[in-house]
């Protein structure tokens, strides 16, 4: 499972950081059907589960600090036995999961106040938070027009759209990543997602910059909705993109260019209007 776990990561199945860090928490409950002689083997091959997991994306600020709190928790608890490191292990992540989901639940609920009936949004890629968020306001009454960027290359805006057109009073619209600045003056707002936002910088998917840059251009306010657990500012983790396949951007043989692909962008703070967490609602 945690091998499955790992591969999915890197592989970016699983897009949502929120939903990979509690997957990657719960992968290490394999470890409870493995034997170990000693609690010192026990705790090292914890520790080595987990930095295999890290090292799956380390653009994923949720998915470090998730681990680097059970990997710790289970240390300073100073287990005598392998049952007590199992026992240990098993409660920091049941209480690093239910944290994960009462954040990200907690955020949605935040954002859903912030919608006003009528309102015409646009939003980026794939966010769970954000989608969780659009549902709760349509079921509080709330129409919204949403338009969704497919998020190129790899066009998880979507999965997005889809899931969109089976919400009630919601109707979404897709275009292309180009597109966003002809339709951008007629929207009340952007609302996106965040990756993590480390230092007083926003990573997100590739393409949230350019959109971000012409909503201010354009004098359109933009929302980040996210857990608090996906904001750091304390140190203790160095965002890290990922560059991926030239074969997302084009299939065919690339001889005499480079392809670039990278996975996420950065996005200065001063071009977001208000970032809404669990924690309530702040201006950067």
């Amino acid at each position: 499972m945690i091998d499955e776990t790992v591969a999915e990561i890197e592989a970016m199945q699983t897009h949502s950081s929120s939903v990979v860090a509690v997957k990657a928490a719960n992968a290490l409950r394999e470890l409870a059907d493995r034997e170990y002689p000693t609690v010192s083997e026990y705790l090292r091959d914890l520790e080595r589960n987990s930095n295999a997991l890290r090292r799956a994306n380390p653009s994923h600020a949720s998915l470090h600090t998730t681990q680097r709190d059970i990997v710790t928790t289970v240390d300073e608890a100073n287990p005598d036995t392998v049952a007590d490191a199992v026992a240990a292990t098993e409660d920091a992540i049941d209480r690093v999961v239910d944290e994960v989901m009462t954040a990200k639940e907690g955020a949605a609920a935040a954002a859903a106040e912030r919608f006003e009936d009528g309102d015409t949004i646009l939003t980026h890629d794939y966010s769970s938070t954000l989608l969780e968020a659009i549902e709760l306001a349509a079921g509080d009454g709330v129409h919204l027009d949403v338009y969704v960027t497919e998020a190129r290359p790899r066009y998880i805006g979507r999965k997005t759209v889809r899931t969109l057109a089976g919400i009630d009073r919601v109707t979404p619209h897709l275009l292309t990543d180009a597109a966003a600045g002809h339709i951008l003056d007629s929207c009340d707002r952007v609302v996106v997602g965040m990756t993590c936002i480390v230092d007083g910088q926003l990573y997100n998917r590739v393409g949230t910059l350019p959109i971000a840059a012409t909503a201010a251009e354009l004098d359109v306010p933009m929302t980040v909705v996210g857990a608090s657990t996906k904001i750091i500012d304390e140190g203790g983790f160095a965002f890290q993109n990922e560059h991926r396949s030239a074969t997302e951007v084009i299939r065919e043989p690339t001889e005499g260019f480079e392809v670039v692909n990278p996975a996420y962008d950065t996005t200065p703070l001063h071009l977001v209007d208000t970032v809404v967490t669990d924690e309530g609602v702040e201006r950067p």
